[in-house]
């Protein structure tokens, strides 16, 4: 009976945990589908600004042409919550990959200093003790945090601009076909200048060229960072809902599989019982057989 009792406890628990992940599951299914709205008009955003930046570099591309940086910055967008896969090491080692490859390549000198930016309490747990890193900054459990991460994302970076000067900025997050993605946010446009110009004759502005390159540097910085902070967002609830739903699974198996053992204890227990039945019948029977059987002598 106990062993049979600490197995039902046990299922027991399971059930309340399956309980808990299925509360969790659906939370973060909740949040993918509010989050692919908001991804939606963010993208537009910024493929507006890129195609303004398009048709203005078409006939200004030298304001394009790029100064060495003083620094590279990464800023690399984790999670804030577990139960989402290995996404918080993939980046790291992506991370790892990407500085090994343009160093390989000569891109950075071996005297530039390398800044990192990172985005995620458990992305911090990872990194703690890594002393490239500049600043932490908790990330956004629900899209409607992620004003205030951006908020701080900012302020770290006018912080590294203040101490450095130029700055050469690159985002790394997971992407929506859970694959990393590395964006370069500054100097921006850069693949555009040398594009040639869909248009007959140059924009008219109420600004200078300089100017105006700068305000649409300022507003298309915004705009994909919010992008990566809403896809990052958007890839950690993805990954949590696919977790979470191979670990309701397991739970499942477990939970089957102990109901299995206790039902087979219960048939142990029953057969026990019915045996003891049987042996105190056949005991009563056989007392009753020599109690008759005196009374007859003694009726003799």
């Amino acid at each position: 009976m106990s062993r049979r009792h600490d197995l039902e406890q046990h299922r027991h628990s399971l059930g309340e945990i399956c309980e808990i992940m299925n509360a969790m599951k659906t939370l973060a299914y909740m949040e993918t589908r509010k989050l692919s709205r908001f991804l939606d008009a963010q993208r537009a955003v910024v493929t507006n600004i890129e195609a303004a930046a398009r048709d203005f570099l078409g006939f200004h591309g030298e304001l394009a042409q790029e100064v060495g940086p003083a620094i590279q910055v990464y800023l690399l967008i984790g999670t804030e919550r577990g139960f989402c896969g290995d996404i918080n090491p993939r980046l790291v080692t992506g991370l790892e990959a990407v500085l090994r490859a343009e160093q390989g390549a000569e891109e950075i000198p071996a005297t530039s200093p390398v800044e990192l930016i990172l985005v995620g309490n458990k992305l911090h747990q990872l990194m703690a003790g890594d002393d490239r890193v500049s600043a932490f900054i908790d990330g956004a459990n629900v899209a409607e945090e992620v004003a205030k991460v951006l908020e701080q994302v900012a302020v770290a970076l006018a912080q590294l601009q203040a101490q450095y000067g130029g700055l050469a900025l690159y985002g790394l997050c997971m992407g929506g076909d859970d694959n990393l993605e590395i964006t370069r946010l500054l100097p921006p446009f850069a693949a555009l200048s040398d594009q040639p110009s869909t248009h007959a004759n140059a924009p008219l502005l109420n600004l200078s060229t300089t100017d105006f390159l700068l305000e649409l540097t300022e507003h298309y910085l915004f705009a994909a960072l919010n992008e990566m902070l809403y896809r990052s967002l958007m890839a950690e609830n993805h990954r949590r809902v696919i977790h979470l739903e191979g670990a309701l699974q397991h739970l499942d198996d477990d939970s089957i599989e102990l109901q299995r053992r206790s039902n087979a204890l219960r048939q142990e227990e029953i057969t026990e019982e019915i045996e003891v039945i049987l042996l105190n019948s056949a005991s009563l029977a056989v007392t009753g057989a020599g109690k008759t059987d005196r009374d007859e002598w003694d009726s003799l």
